[in-house]
């Protein structure tokens, strides 16, 4: 991205028009415009266990939102609904042309609960699908898509570098930029009142909303020092909050649940990875050497999790040893006193966040086996969930030879099948291809890794090298079929570079 990077803090993002000003198509290309460079930024964050949490947040929002009729089929289809994460400690989230959505690892280190989370992506979910980001460019309507993209990439760039920011502005559009790319209060609360029904729809308590909003009130009051960009671009209105806590008093939900150790732990794996220099390190391995006694234990299991991570950051093996031995007693506490249906899902989360960190433990001793064996159910054969298949094709593709190759290369492909556009797993796949010696395979799952970020030159280059082996005529037994589809994705590679080049 250059100077600037594109996880910036003043994210208020601009809507297209009426609505009709521009076609579904066109709003989608910019978001891919976008989301290449996104990409391609250091900031961005392929995380499996945190991809996984959002992903369970996101999936039943959108099925809510379909069902009731405030996302059409068409929609749905012709958009992209993926959420991109930002190594950024900024509390900030925000929707993108296309249905893309990007959400900052702060914002994940903030919330209590995975209600206040996903009242945040319902939120974004619903600027999506009223339009917004297509219904309030009219002004900009002689402007190309491509200036459009330069211009919202230039905003998001603005709080790191002005510098960068203003390279990316291009046109010298910057000041007109400023007062068109926010949400009017109509859409404001529009957003708010249509996110309400989805998230209840969802199944989530709607005390999440109440509570987000409270958080970002708190922080308004207390400072404004670009931590919590989220509040310009989103502005918290009086008449904004009276509205919710009026909903709030009309819905009848349940009880607030006890602290969650799931939710402590995954925001404590967000706080370090968002925040990994060393001054921040040592901090959060203070904060758990030091307890305070009116630490309740999901609090201590947050901040063991987090030393943990912080220690292995450092390197100090043994460290992250003790820190993650002492965070065993804490979860099998909670495992053995659940008091409702909820603390019981969130004791189970917290034994398998455990588990992963067991093993990312033993993989940086590299102690590969181990790893093998803390992940891998008893019942060998069942299919691994994403955290746990790529944590085992990790360290499989770091061992020799293993029984396991082929049964986690099998599931890996199943897995790309169904979401062709996780590009980690495709790098996961690649490499125990590789190391298989089915080279052909393996370089298009580069290829296919590549598609999956929008690098349409870095795809086509690897297909283009798969293309050549197969024309060598060194084909295993098979591997025809193979050689058919990379000549079919090196096309598709192809028609989406010449159609970004058209753009330009």
């Amino acid at each position: 991205m250059g100077m600037g990077s594109a996880w910036a803090q003043s994210s208020g993002l601009p809507a297209l028009g009426d609505g009709e000003s521009i076609s579904l198509s066109a709003e989608r290309q910019l978001g891919d415009r976008i989301a290449r460079e996104l990409y391609r930024d250091p900031d961005f964050l392929e995380d499996p266990v945190l991809d996984e949490y959002i992903q369970q947040l996101w999936a039943p929002l959108v099925k809510a939102a379909a069902s009731r009729g405030e996302l059409s089929s068409e929609l749905q289809e012709r958009f992209a609904w993926r959420i991109l994460l930002g190594r950024d400690r900024s509390v900030n989230a925000f929707a993108l042309p296309g249905g893309y959505l990007g959400v900052h690892l702060g914002l994940i280190a903030v919330v209590g609960s995975h209600d206040e989370l996903a009242s945040v992506l319902a939120h974004e979910l619903s600027h999506v699908t009223q339009r917004h980001i297509a219904r309030g460019m009219s002004d900009q309507a002689k402007m190309t898509p491509w200036v459009i993209g330069s211009m919202i990439l230039g905003v998001l760039a603005a709080s790191k570098s002005p510098q960068g920011a203003q390279a990316l502005i291009v046109g010298g559009q910057a000041a007109a930029v400023q007062s068109q790319l926010s949400y009017s209060r109509d859409m404001e609360r529009e957003a708010d009142r249509v996110g309400y029904g989805i998230l209840v729809d969802a199944g989530y308590d709607p005390k999440g909303f109440v509570g987000m909003f409270a958080k970002l009130q708190q922080a308004a009051g207390l400072n404004d020092s670009g931590a919590f960009p989220y509040l310009r671009s989103h502005p918290l209105t009086s008449e904004r909050l009276a509205d919710m806590q009026a909903r709030q008093q009309l819905n009848t939900s349940a009880p607030g649940t006890a602290a969650d150790m799931a939710q402590a732990m995954l925001s404590a794996r967000a706080r370090v990875l968002s925040q990994n220099n060393p001054d921040a390190l040592k901090a959060w391995i203070q904060e758990a050497e030091q307890p305070t006694t009116r630490s309740m234990p999901a609090q201590r299991a947050g901040a063991l999790y987090a030393a943990t991570l912080a220690h292995l950051q450092m390197r100090n093996m043994a460290a992250a040893e003790r820190t993650l031995q002492a965070l065993g007693p804490l979860v099998a506490a909670a495992d053995h006193v659940p008091t409702s249906e909820a603390s019981r899902t969130s004791a189970l989360a917290a034994k398998r966040w455990l588990r992963l960190l067991r093993a990312e433990v033993a993989f940086k001793q590299e102690r590969f086996d181990e790893v093998l064996q803390t992940v891998i159910p008893v019942q060998n054969g069942a299919a691994l969930q994403r955290p746990e298949l790529m944590a085992v094709a990790q360290a499989l593709a770091r061992m020799p030879s293993h029984p396991l190759q082929q049964d986690i290369t099998g599931q890996l492909r199943q897995w790309v099948q169904a979401a062709p556009h996780d590009a980690p797993a495709w790098d996961a796949l690649s490499r125990l291809l590789s190391k298989q010696g089915q080279a052909l395979a393996s370089l298009r799952a580069e290829g296919e890794a590549q598609i999956a970020r929008l690098d349409w030159s870095g795809g086509i280059d690897r297909l283009r090298a798969a293309q050549d082996l197969a024309r060598t005529g060194r084909l295993r037994p098979g591997e025809h079929i193979e050689a058919s589809i990379v000549d079919a994705r090196l096309r598709y590679a192809q028609d989406n570079w010449l159609a970004l080049q058209k753009q330009r």
